[in-house]
């Protein structure tokens, strides 16, 4: 496509040799015991994400120095700092989940228990400075929903509220059930687009009064890592995007959530976890390889120049190591003197 956006099907296939990679030469995810710092970076920058999108307004400093030190820096409202406090402390667990699940989870993808639990983590802290006006109290934090919801934007109508434990365990066993295709990576519809439709089929039924949005993003986050691939941070900016794309997927067309849930994957494993685990001497795509002294036009340019030690693969995907990097950074040096 020349220098426009990769087409869909370029997106999913670099995905794909990215996972590859990851699994065949890197070894996998690494578990948070193992790599706390990439997986701290991760939940920090998703926490203020992933609120920014319902409307939570501190911004990324403020959120690293809540969620390293327990410090709320700033004068925003209590709410928003419990916002996000309550959303960070969901997704370190989710993370230690799902690397290495408690004794009581079994072999299933995930559960109800987790289900409810991720809710309760998430919501629990604002809950207790700023419930829902409208809660009872059987609709606390974990508990689901004992109201009917207004139709969303695009026109969809959650159900009533009575279908929501049994849709709630269809979910459940519809996300099971789709396991061993989303390992594999096969089946008649592109795996991230399968992943899209279990995604937009939680938030339609919006099992609880509030919060459904992060709970959703968190658990989706939760099977994606105990499948083995890249969590997911859908980027403020991208807010507009993501709304679009679920009222499309409301619409039975789950396409563009697939793409934007595609490189969101790919943008985090060469954002955080490539350049981590991969050794001084191990090909890398050169997205996982940009830092302050270089863009990623610049490593491209270096390449394709000869200048920086560099492979073109058959994907199309330029690949470098760290190693390499430093040396095109003293040979750059010494050019420019």
């Amino acid at each position: 496509m020349g220098r426009g956006r990769p087409t869909r099907a370029n997106v999913y296939a670099r995905l794909e040799h990215a996972i590859d990679e990851l699994h065949a030469r890197l070894g996998g995810l690494p578990s948070p015991k193992e790599s706390e710092f990439i997986w701290s970076d991760i939940w920090h920058l998703e926490a203020h994400h992933s609120t920014a999108l319902e409307g939570n307004t501190l911004v990324l400093r403020e959120v690293a120095t809540l969620l390293e030190e327990g410090r709320a820096v700033g004068a925003k409202p209590l709410r928003e700092y419990m916002e996000v406090q309550g959303y960070g402390a969901a997704a370190s667990w989710v993370y230690s989940q799902a690397v290495e699940p408690g004794d009581w989870h079994g072999d299933d993808l995930i559960t109800i228990y987790e289900v409810r639990q991720v809710h309760a983590r998430a919501i629990g802290p604002v809950w207790e400075v700023a419930p829902h006006p409208e809660a009872t109290e059987r609709e606390a934090p974990g508990m689901y929903r004992e109201h009917d919801l207004h139709a969303f934007g695009g026109g969809m109508k959650p159900p009533d509220w009575p279908l929501v434990p049994s849709l709630v365990t269809g979910w459940v066993e519809a996300v099971n059930a789709a396991a061993p295709d989303l390992r594999s990576r096969e089946g008649g519809l592109p795996w991230p687009e399968r992943l899209a439709e279990l995604h937009n089929r939680f938030e339609q039924i919006h099992p609880f009064i509030d919060g459904n949005g992060r709970t959703g993003r968190l658990l989706l986050n939760l099977i994606l890592v105990r499948l083995g691939y890249p969590p997911i941070i859908i980027l403020k900016r991208e807010r507009a995007q993501y709304l679009t794309a679920l009222q499309r997927a409301d619409k039975g067309d789950p396409g563009l959530l697939g793409e934007l849930l595609a490189r969101a994957m790919y943008d985090n494993l060469n954002r955080f976890i490539v350049p981590n685990v991969a050794g001084p001497a191990k090909l890398v795509p050169l997205a996982a390889l940009v830092n302050e002294d270089f863009s990623l036009v610049a490593l491209r340019q270096a390449a394709q120049r000869g200048r920086l030690d560099a492979v073109h693969g058959p994907d199309g995907v330029w690949r470098s190591t760290r190693k390499a990097v430093q040396a095109y950074k003293r040979t750059k040096g010494k050019r420019a003197q």
